[in-house]
C-alpha cells in the first residue's frame, strides 16, 4: 500500500470517528434514522471519504 493510499485510508478514519460520534450523541445506530440526514454535512463528507478510498485519486466524479 502507497503512501498515497495511506493518505485516503487516514480520510476515511477520521470520517467514520465524526459520523460514529455524530450518531452516538444523537442516540442513533444509523444516520437512516435522524431528521438531519437531508443535506448533512457530516454524512456527505463520510460518503465523500468512502468514493475516495475505493477511487484512491483516479479522475472521476460522484455526484450527491
Amino acid at each position: 500500500m502507497g503512501e498515497t493510499n495511506d493518505i485516503y485510508e487516514a480520510k476515511l478514519d477520521e470520517a467514520k470517528k465524526v459520523l460514529e460520534q455524530c450518531q452516538e450523541s444523537k442516540g442513533f445506530e444509523s444516520c437512516l434514522k435522524c431528521p438531519e440526514i437531508i443535506g448533512c454535512e457530516v454524512r456527505t463528507q463520510y460518503v465523500r471519504s468512502v468514493y475516495e478510498s475505493m477511487s484512491k485519486g483516479s479522475t472521476g466524479g460522484f455526484d450527491f
